[in-house]
């Protein structure tokens, strides 16, 4: 059964006459018998009496074509509903950020819903790992997260910024007027950083081993405003991105070294249809 048939069922019962059904919906008249024959057959039912040139209606034409008419509305609806999710007049997205992304994230944010208040969006906030996982499930539009070493070939990545590593401290702490630090000198401080499952700090445990050193961590916590608090004291630091810094009782010390910075991308699945609205959040990210 095709929608078209059920709009020549319609004309036809509407005009009582093959002729100017078909005359009507610009096909010869030969095809408008054919699909409607063709209805009746899968329906095993007639829908109209043939009476020489003339036709009339069924009590099978007249109940089921309230249910071809609904049909044909509903899909008329649906139409509608898919040209106004391609003008962004409706729909939802679903995103997933990294912890570090969430100030300038932010600011996107507030700038799409401003532009599309029809659009709903709905955020996570989590670890790469985590973020990655849930992509694959098919339960995000797309993730911000740092690069991965090992990209995989059923996703599409597209880089967005560049952070530098550094070290957070108190703003009346000794390091607050320092220019930059060593890495060395980060594995003698006391650190709070942030949980193991969180990229930032698998990317700096991988540094300090590949300078054999052993950092003195303190704390490890899951929390970035609970991380600042703890900083805030003067008697621990962190390491985080610079673009998750937006503390004024906190400075950010640039990190010394070559592998210091990092690139947040855009991860989505290659095999996803992608939205308007997601295209749209994309070009608004990287402006």
């Amino acid at each position: 059964m095709e929608l078209r048939q059920l709009n020549y069922f319609l004309k036809a019962k509407e005009l009582l006459n093959f002729t100017e059904a078909a005359k009507a919906l610009n096909i010869s008249q030969s095809t408008l018998s054919q699909q409607i024959k063709q209805l009746e057959d899968e329906l095993t039912i007639p829908l109209f009496n043939r009476i020489g040139k003339r036709i009339t209606v069924t009590e099978a034409g007249y109940l089921f074509g309230e249910y071809a008419l609904q049909c044909i509305n509903k899909a008329h609806e649906g139409l509608l509903l898919l040209q106004d999710l391609k003008n962004l007049i409706t729909g939802k997205i679903t995103i997933g950020v990294i912890y570090s992304m969430r100030i300038p994230f932010a600011k996107t944010l507030i700038q799409f819903a401003t532009y599309y208040p029809n659009i709903k969006i709905q955020v996570v906030f989590g670890t790469t790992k985590d973020l990655l996982e849930r992509l694959n499930l098919h339960q995000f539009d797309f993730v911000l997260i740092f690069h991965e070493k090992s990209e995989e070939a059923h996703l599409n990545y597209q880089p967005l910024l560049s952070s530098n590593m550094v070290l957070v401290t108190a703003k009346k702490s000794s390091l607050a007027q320092r220019s930059t630090i060593s890495l060395h000198e980060v594995a003698e401080l006391p650190l709070a950083l942030p949980f193991s499952g969180y990229s930032t700090i698998q990317f700096f445990e991988e540094s300090f081993r590949r300078k054999n050193l052993d950092p003195n961590i303190c704390m490890e916590i899951n929390d970035i405003p609970t991380l600042f608090e703890i900083v805030k004291t003067g008697h621990w630091h962190t390491i985080l991105s610079d673009i998750s810094i937006n503390d004024p009782d906190v400075v950010a010390i640039p990190i010394k070294g070559k592998n210091m910075r990092r690139t947040i991308m855009i991860v989505s699945l290659k095999e996803a249809y992608e939205k308007n609205a997601v295209k749209k959040f994309y070009e608004m990210l990287k402006n």
